[in-house]
């Protein structure tokens, strides 16, 4: 789904947050304890201020004086200690739960099929996991905080205020209509416009991770220039947004500012009046202002706190969308499991697939049973199908029709992590992580010990020159292994799956970009490799099927061709021997 599509309003994605609340539930209690507190200490102080100014300025009792200052240095030091108890127990559990809901989310994105990469920038979720996390992290840890020391403020505000002078609330309240009809017109926009800024952040950020994966590319064509100018039109659309949401928000706030501290002229000049007139003492003017004012205060900031809310909640929908995305690949409810060790019989029986519902076949009625230990070589034209089909056998995709077994069970009915973990995979293009050399080869087997990734990287041949590096194991490789030759990122893919050690191998061509020396320490490790595993080898150049048992020539899908690599040759108006001859 795009993420421009136009979401609910509702506040709904905020409740989802009370499983996670729910933990810390006593910490919130207790921080609301000390919260309350606070907020009456607070409230505490225009009354003592009242009985301060009558004691110098009507009774001119000093003895009075230092007594109430005293007591009201008492109330401002449980305040202090209040607001200190309730800011650390919130804040903390809140970095909690946005840390179980980052993990949560990331956990659950990391199982999604490859289906939902191909239709996401990664750049746009990570924008997600960070920006409209802290959104959520900021209204958790201030927001909530915030909304009940106001809401405290406004209704005991609004009782003292009547219990010093009715007629002068009767004045200050007639501006709350006015205010919170404003908080849900603008409430709305405020929600749109919020949930377009981090959209268009999504965007931009993706366009941008997109770029810097690509740099290579990116320079050697010198389109620094047209990426830059990419970037500046998304940043540019983001801007507009969020001027509009800039624009949105400082209306509502002059509109609630003016209404409410406009309330307050209206009380200094009626109040005064009654000053003038005998019926009030200054002290207790002073104390319903500074009561007036705490209710104008906590209307205001209500109102900006209605306006966070709806920004969060934008936030909120874009996080949980991407918790309701559903994996396309799934476990079996009641998986299967093998009967002893894998022995590697693969059969595909009848298997079409597409990659869109309504799109087209790629794959037509392919059936194929490799033998235990049998090296097949899939080979074709650039989009006969190779890669598809080699994607279907871990369960990247499913299959449309048909069905694929492994030692005759369906691979639908096992767990995906039963099925996979009997499945190596060596690709044209290794990819590794920007950790050391030995974590790249124990990604494959955590646990593993120091011998057995010693065993598994001189198998593959890498030791020859892992033991050359200054820093041998521990060795950095550089974000994608940027810092190592292609033959020695290839070696180290191979050594992964030595340490995996599993029953079936899929090989992509794993020596077409190579020089000569890489290519021969390559070919070595895979032979070693290849010895007693049932192996699916995805051809791009034909002088590596030599090594196969069978090949199988594909076309637009179809199985066109089977047999050996010499059989095929022999059939000079064949498919393999064409492009054989084309080289």
């Amino acid at each position: 789904m795009s993420t421009r599509t136009r979401r609910s309003l509702s506040p709904r994605p905020l409740s989802r947050l009370a499983p996670l609340v729910r933990p810390y539930t006593a910490r919130l209690l207790v921080a609301f304890f000390f919260l309350v507190v606070a907020a009456a200490a607070g409230l505490v102080f225009p009354a003592v201020l009242r009985y301060l100014l009558d004691a110098a300025f009507e009774l001119k009792d000093r003895g009075a004086l230092d007594r109430i200052a005293l007591g009201l240095m008492g109330v401002f030091a449980v305040q202090a200690v209040a607001n200190f108890v309730q800011v650390l127990l919130l804040s903390s559990s809140t970095e909690r739960i946005i840390a179980t809901l980052r993990e949560q989310t990331f956990a659950h994105l990391i199982r999604l099929s490859p289906a939902f990469f191909t239709e996401r920038r990664t750049g746009e979720l990570t924008s997600r996991l960070s920006s409209d996390l802290a959104l959520l992290q900021s209204l958790l840890s201030t927001w909530i905080s915030e909304l009940s020391r106001q809401t405290l403020f406004l209704i005991g505000g609004i009782g003292m205020m009547f219990v010093t002078n009715p007629r002068l609330t009767l004045t200050t309240l007639a501006v709350v209509p006015v205010v919170v009809g404003a908080a849900f017109t603008f409430g709305r926009a405020l929600r749109k416009a919020s949930t377009g800024v981090q959209d268009r952040i999504g965007e931009a950020m993706g366009m941008a991770d997109e770029a810097f994966g690509s740099i290579r590319t990116v320079q050697s064509f010198t389109r620094e220039g047209i990426e830059t100018a990419r970037f500046r039109a998304l940043l540019h659309d983001l801007v507009g947004i969020a001027v509009l949401r800039a624009r949105t928000r400082a209306l509502f706030f002059s509109v609630v500012g003016f209404v409410a501290f406009g309330s307050v002229a209206a009380v200094l000049w009626q109040g005064g009046a009654q000053v003038l007139a005998g019926r009030l003492t200054a002290g207790t003017l002073v104390a319903f202002l500074f009561y007036a004012l705490f209710v104008a205060a906590a209307v205001g900031s209500l109102a900006s706190l209605f306006g966070n809310f709806q920004e969060a909640v934008g936030a909120a929908t874009r996080v949980f969308e991407l918790l309701d995305s559903q994996p396309t690949v799934r476990d079996p409810e009641q998986p299967q499991q093998f009967a002893g060790a894998v022995r590697g019989a693969v059969a595909l029986e009848s298997v079409a697939f597409r990659y869109q519902p309504d799109g087209p076949d790629v794959v037509h009625d392919i059936t194929l049973a490799i033998a235990p230990g049998e090296v097949v070589a899939l080979v074709g034209r650039s989009g006969a199908g190779k890669t598809t089909i080699a994607s279907l056998l871990p369960r990247f995709w499913d299959v449309t029709s048909g069905r694929i077994t492994l030692d005759g069970i369906d691979i639908r009915h096992l767990a995906l992590d039963t099925l996979r973990g009997a499945i190596g995979i060596v690709p044209q293009e290794p990819v590794l992580f920007s950790g050391t050399i030995r974590e790249n080869i124990a990604y494959a087997r955590p646990g593993a010990s120091d011998a057995e990734v010693l065993q598994a990287a001189q198998a593959a041949h890498a030791w020859e020159f892992i033991e050359r590096l200054p820093e041998k194991w521990d060795a950095r490789v550089g974000e994608r292994g940027v810092k190592l030759s292609g033959g020695q990122r290839q070696r180290i893919a191979i050594a992964r799956v030595f340490l995996k050690d599993p029953a079936v191998v899929i090989l992509d061509e794993a020596t077409s970009s190579l020089d000569t020396e890489s290519e021969r320490y390559v070919e070595q490790a895979l032979e070693r490799l290849l010895q007693g595993r049932t192996t699916l080898l995805i051809a791009h150049r034909l002088s590596t099927v030599r090594r196969a048992d069978r090949v199988v020539v594909l076309d637009h899908g179809r199985i066109v061709e089977t047999g050996s690599h010499d059989e095929l040759l022999a059939r000079e108006d064949g498919l393999f021997a064409r492009l054989h001859q084309l080289g």
